[in-house]
């Protein structure tokens, strides 16, 4: 584990965000208490807000008003423990209840057992676990063996174990564990059964967390079911065929045993009537939790599998709500077509043979390879970048020589040309005010913007217009141009056409 690996779990870890908090001994101790130490997996907001109310109650007890440690109510610090940015409760609605329900999470868990770990223990038993560990080490070793003189060797070897042992007991001579012994495996069955336990919630965790993403999906989902099947389907077998997947479900099947549980049962019942078992505790009789773990067990894997059935139901909910709107949008249809036939029942003959429909075109676009054109590699045009220099003495006159078009005189003109009709050519405007210009004022006859009058291009006929320069004679081809007096234009009177 790197310096960044630290880095993301201190800042995004809920476990470690429950360490640090101010609050971390209140919420420890409570939800410790009451989801931890009893294994509660549900519990009603009225009853955790009671119980919360009760331990605050305790706990402001004896304080100065103004030094009071918890000051909030117990129902804002339930939120606060539930929201996104703690994370340490889950609230939900149950199926038919409008209460809102709390569980623990399982970054509370590991904290609990944390900060369980650091207090100093007065007996540390270590034999048990070597044993643990040398049994681990030989259930691989010879289970994943292949030859078969191997494993016969080791099973002859265990018998002989047990056939020396036997005749010890015949001969009377008959191996008890001491008290230490025995508070030391008692210890490390209490451990690995607790951890058990809060694994168990991570296992209905991930459970969930895998039901909220086929939600998410199943909520934005707009394409075939088929494929949503797939992807639902194939995530579904990823997980039962993975290894904390049939690690779980041979657990669960072993737990759901009735033999198995009423060996558990009476071997937990004798164990803690041991006198050394009874002063771990602290309880005659031993530990009532221990006495009832494989309930816990029970349980907490039920739950488990609801978790999975609530993640099938809501895949079958999608594909009826599917099917529904499906069958729905066929009756529309349907009664479309029944309307449109009762519209034309009454119709004549005649004016059903005109009714026609368009159905989209059946042609395939065919585009042979042959057909496409060649590559050819454009030719680069060679630019000179020899620059000759200019004369330096010029007539600069000639920069100031440009003619400018008044575009209002010649709007003028059209408007004197419209008093009398209402659209009149732009030969006969010419006509009528030669141009002086030449070019220039027959360009910014095509492009005049007046509000009294509109220009009409008919590029299927041509007209000539003539004007002249000098002595010289020009005569250019343009398409028809008309200009028309808009609607409701006043018509130019004589006054207005001097003024202009």
């Amino acid at each position: 584990m790197n310096h960044d690996d630290v880095e993301a779990l201190r800042r995004d870890n809920a476990a470690w965000r429950l360490l640090r908090a101010d609050s971390a001994p209140l919420v420890l101790s409570f939800l410790g208490r009451v989801f931890i130490e009893q294994n509660v997996r549900s519990i009603g907001e009225t009853e955790l807000v009671s119980l919360l109310d009760d331990a605050l109650y305790d706990l402001n007890a004896g304080a100065a008003p103004g030094e009071v440690p918890y000051p909030r109510s117990p129902k804002a610090y339930l939120d606060t423990w539930a929201g996104s940015d703690a994370a340490w409760l889950r609230k939900y609605y149950r199926p038919g209840s409008d209460e809102p329900h709390y569980d623990a999470t399982p970054a509370v868990e590991k904290a609990v057992g944390f900060v369980a770990s650091l207090s100093g223990r007065t007996f540390v038993g270590t034999e048990s676990r070597l044993n643990t560990v040398f049994e681990l080490l030989r259930q691989l070793a010879v289970g994943t063996e292949t030859d078969p003189g191997v494993r016969l060797a080791e099973l002859e070897a265990r018998r002989a174990q047990l056939d020396a042992e036997i005749a010890r007991v015949r001969d009377g001579v008959v191996q008890v564990l001491d008290s230490g012994a025995q508070r030391d495996r008692y210890q490390q069955f209490a451990a690995m059964a607790a951890e058990l336990l809060s694994d168990f919630r991570e296992v209905e965790d991930n459970f969930r967390r895998l039901d909220r993403d086929m939600r998410e999906r199943i909520t934005g989902w707009d394409g075939a079911k088929g494929e949503l099947l797939e992807q639902v389907v194939g995530s579904r077998d990823s997980i039962a065929q993975s290894d904390q997947g049939r690690s779980f479900h041979a657990f669960y099947d072993f737990l759901l045993s009735r033999e198995r549980q009423e060996e558990f049962t009476e071997l937990i019942t004798k164990v803690q009537s041991l006198e050394a078992i009874s002063t771990i505790s602290g309880v005659s009789g031993g530990d009532r939790r221990m006495r009832r773990i494989h309930y816990d067990w029970l349980e907490a894997g039920e739950r488990t599998q609801q978790t999975v059935r609530v993640l099938s139901e809501q895949l079958r909910r999608f594909l009826d709500d599917q099917v529904w709107l499906e069958n729905r949008r066929v009756m529309d249809l349907l009664r479309s077509i029944e309307g449109h036939a009762l519209a034309v029942r009454d119709l004549p003959a005649a004016t059903l043979d005109e009714l026609t429909t368009e159905i989209g075109g059946t042609s395939l676009d065919i585009v042979l390879p042959m057909e496409r054109p060649l590559f050819r590699p454009q030719s680069v045009a060679r630019i000179e970048t020899d620059v000759v220099a200019g004369e330096v003495d010029f007539d600069v006159t000639r920069l100031f020589d440009q003619v400018h078009v008044d575009p209002e005189r010649l709007a003028a003109a059209v408007r004197s040309a419209l008093a009398h009709a209402s659209q009149v050519s732009l030969p006969d405007v010419v006509a009528a005010q030669p141009l002086d210009q030449g070019l220039a004022e027959l360009v910014t006859y095509l492009s005049l913007d007046d509000p009294r009058f509109t220009i009409v291009l008919d590029s299927g006929h041509t007209d000539e217009v003539r004007w002249e320069v000098g002595d010289i004679e020009r005569v250019a081809t343009v398409p028809r141009v008309t200009f028309v007096r808009k609607a409701g234009a006043p018509r130019p009177s004589d006054s207005a056409l001097e003024t202009s």
